[in-house]
């Protein structure tokens, strides 16, 4: 099947001709602060505008080489004990910020009615690999003991992100799996993860160009990150997890990262894990800030937040 036979939305569509029209230059044709930039500035045009909440306080926790810059979202000032949302943005382990995510955060904090903390983790190329898992790991540690700044209690991480986030999230997981946090993770939403090489998949081969993210993002953000291949906090399908929690997975279907979101799906369901897999068909990767440019993301996100929503009722996390 050749790329003009994917089905692509019409508004997905338009996107991807607006940006061709731009004639704006790929992410490894920058300087990697440009890049950042770059990814704020479409953010501004491209996603929904943030959700009002109750609490949104921008601090601070311990980290391995520091403090880690988090921001806190609540819909209520006070609330019983509950579960917490841990948010690990995306954006290739280079790019991303808590701003980009400003407005992801607050949808999930306002659908869910649950408390969020988004992590801003440290960057490559200055700080490559494990720097962002290893902050990942503190960060969610750190909000696993009910921090008396908070003023909250949590009784379970829900661990969620998208792309380079939603690798982190697999990799943060499976950390807390072998050595437990004061709570347990109680749910991970990988949004367009990576979990293992991609690089021979068909989803790859076939959506490598014109699909917004492209093969020559993906090697750029592979060189500036410099993992280790045969880690499984790289690519974690190398290494079998221990204790995963229900797990919801979603992709893009014109994503060049889709088949590993769909192999570590598959993974989960053959071992018995409480697994929902959800494809956006049509839609492309980085749908979930791209709400305003594209409004049929709204729906996947919705569907998305839905599916955790249901498996944290299941288990008893939420009423």
């Amino acid at each position: 099947m050749t790329d003009t036979e994917h089905y692509v939305r019409d508004d997905v569509a338009g996107f991807l001709a607006m940006l061709e029209q731009m004639g704006r230059p790929g992410v490894e044709e920058l300087p990697v602060e440009q890049g950042r930039a770059g990814m704020r500035a479409l953010g501004a045009i491209a996603e929904a505008e943030p959700r009002a909440l109750a609490v949104i306080r921008d601090l601070t926790c311990p980290g391995p080489e520091g403090e880690i810059p988090l921001r806190f979202y609540d819909t209520q000032e006070e609330r019983a004990p509950g579960p917490v949302v841990v948010f690990l943005h995306g954006g290739g382990h280079v790019i991303g910020d808590l701003e980009v995510y400003h407005s992801l955060c607050t949808e999930i904090c306002a659908t869910l009615d649950l408390p969020v903390m988004s992590v801003d983790y440290r960057l490559a190329p200055e700080h490559p690999f494990p720097a962002a898992p290893d902050d990942c790991e503190a960060a969610a540690r750190w909000i696993a003991t009910s921090p008396e700044e908070l003023g909250r209690e949590f009784t379970g991480l829900v661990i969620t992100g998208d792309s380079a986030g939603g690798n982190l999230t697999i990799v943060t997981t499976h950390a807390l799996g072998v050595e437990p946090a004061e709570v347990p993770v109680v749910l991970q939403a990988p949004i367009y993860p990576i979990a293992g090489d991609i690089s021979q998949t068909a989803s790859f081969r076939d959506f490598a160009e014109g699909f917004l993210l492209t093969g020559a993002a993906m090697k750029w953000f592979s060189d500036q990150y410099r993992g280790d291949p045969l880690s499984h906090r790289m690519f974690p399908l190398l290494e079998e997890a221990e204790n995963v929690p229900p797990t919801v997975v979603i992709t893009a279907g014109l994503d060049p990262l889709r088949d590993s979101g769909r192999e570590y799906a598959q993974h989960l369901i053959e071992r018995g894990v409480d697994t929902t897999y959800l494809e956006a068909q049509g839609n492309i990767h980085g749908f979930a800030t791209l709400r305003k440019a594209m409004p049929s993301a709204q729906n996947d996100v919705g569907a998305l937040l839905d599916a955790m929503h249901l498996l944290l009722r299941r288990h008893g996390h939420v009423a």
